[in-house]
């Protein structure tokens, strides 16, 4: 039997950043590679084949690469979310809580419209904080959101519980123990 390599393969960790403790999951590794970035995209977006998405929001700022390959290769529209200030037209905010202080996420007032179909695309989910707060900016434009879906998923953290507790569905193609 021939072992072929899985996503997690591709992804490298590196210790101690950007802080002393920190496990850092680096995806950079397995976009640079054809195959790993292919088998990604492939895997997140197999579960909604067929499903009807009108559109691909990504967070900032991973979300935008995996976002738009998605996006594409379901043949819908991409969104992005971003921090603060980053956006030109006209926007909503949403702040949340990070480890060390606060942070506001923003979106276009007329990306998304009331009823469409969203789904929601990071690299990492760790404590939900970032991902909560793309979701109540997609909720106050009256999407809908089909699911949120990521790469990796850092169960001790906490972040698919918080998510399922918003009654989201929530995908992760791999999982990293620790912090």
């Amino acid at each position: 039997m021939i072992n072929r390599p899985t996503v997690k393969d591709y992804i490298r960790t590196i210790v101690d950043f950007p802080h002393e403790g920190i496990m850092f999951r680096d995806v950079t590794t397995l976009f640079a590679d054809p195959r790993g970035f292919r088998m990604a995209v492939d895997q997140m977006l197999h579960p909604f084949a067929g499903q009807p998405i009108d559109k691909v929001v990504g967070l900032e700022a991973r979300g935008f690469i995996l976002g738009g390959a998605i996006a594409h290769q379901l043949t819908v529209g991409f969104v992005p979310i971003r921090k603060k200030g980053k956006l030109p037209g006209t926007t909503i905010s949403q702040d949340y809580k990070l480890e060390y202080g606060e942070a506001i996420v923003e979106i276009h007032d007329d990306a998304i419209q009331p009823g469409e179909r969203i789904l929601v695309v990071d690299d990492l989910l760790a404590t939900g904080g970032t991902a909560e707060a793309g979701i109540r900016l997609i909720e106050r434009l009256g999407g809908e959101i089909v699911s949120c879906a990521f790469i990796i998923d850092l169960p001790e953290l906490g972040g698919r519980k918080r998510l399922e507790e918003l009654g989201m569905d929530v995908h992760a193609l791999c999982a990293f123990e620790g912090a």
